[in-house]
Formats: C-alpha cells, structure tokens, sequence
C-alpha cells in the first residue's frame, strides 16, 4: 500500500523579522527632516499581533507606515498579512494608527481554500487544523498542483507551504 504525502499551508509573519523592520525605520526616521520634532513611535505588542503608529499628525502616521512598508518589502515581510485601520486622534493632539499583524489562517479563509481545492475536483482530503491548513493525498505530483493553484489564487493573505512529505 502506497503511503500518503502531505504538506501544511500556513500564512505567518516572523515577529523578529518585524522588530528589525521595526528598529530600521525608527533610524532612517530619527535622520529625515519631515520627520523632526514629530515625536514619533512605533511599537510592537506581540501578543496581541498589533503594532502601533503614533506621529503628530494624520499625514506623518501615513508617511511612518509607508516608511515601515518599504522596509518590509526589502525583507520580504508578506505585505498581505498587515491590515492598517484608518489613523484616528489620539492625546495631546497627535495622531494613531493601529495595524493588526495576521497570524494563522482565518477560518472563513481557510473555508474558502477547502472549497477552492474540492471545487477543482483533486483527489486529496483538505483539512483545516487550528489556523493551518493540512493537505493530504497518495500522489505528490496532485500536492504540487494543488500548491500551484494555492499560490495562484488570491485569499486576500500571503500563504507559505510547510512539512511536504
């Protein structure tokens, strides 16, 4: 009897490569001129997978993001996996922005992806396991489609694919 194969689709971001991401921007902010005297920060709480934006103004918390999307970008940091919420007021007339960090799969993503993979009619079992994604079946070259068509479509998060066995 031929064993099956299996590999896990997952969508994570690396919390140390966002504290570097993280402590480049803070330099290259410390060293910008539209960024004098705005006092502004950039935290990470990672246990609630938020970082938090706070500047003078609407305008430089949008410049301070985009500074931290560039440098996620020249990390390879999955952009995808970042959702920003509008920047709002906060005290002493500063401003905020708070951008959740998406760890895992969403379950209504996950969903979709089952439905995505049966509705291709593969003959493979999808199963949803927490927030990964578990693929199995008896031919290796139906696991590499499957990823190839994954890789194609988007969900709306940047997937990586572990464990191929």
């Amino acid at each position: 009897m031929a064993s099956d194969f299996s590999f896990d689709v997952v969508s994570k971001v690396e919390p140390t490569l966002v504290d570097e991401v993280i402590n480049n921007s803070l330099k290259e902010i410390a060293n910008r001129y539209d960024f004098k005297d705005s006092n502004s920060e950039i935290s990470y709480d990672k246990k609630a997978n938020v970082l938090n934006l706070v500047s003078s103004d609407d305008f430089k918390v949008k410049a301070l993001y985009d500074v931290l999307l560039t440098r996620m970008a020249k990390r390879g940091l999955p952009l995808k996996n970042f959702q920003p919420e509008k920047p709002e007021s906060a005290l002493g007339g500063r401003a905020k922005m708070v951008v959740k960090v998406q760890q895992g799969i969403p379950q209504d993503k996950a969903k979709e992806m089952v439905r995505f993979v049966k509705d291709n009619k593969f003959k493979a079992t999808v199963a949803i396991q927490g927030d990964i994604l578990r693929v199995t079946s008896r031919s290796k070259d139906e696991l590499q489609t499957i990823m190839g068509l994954l890789r194609g479509k988007d969900f709306g998060i940047t997937l990586q694919f572990d464990n191929f066995r």
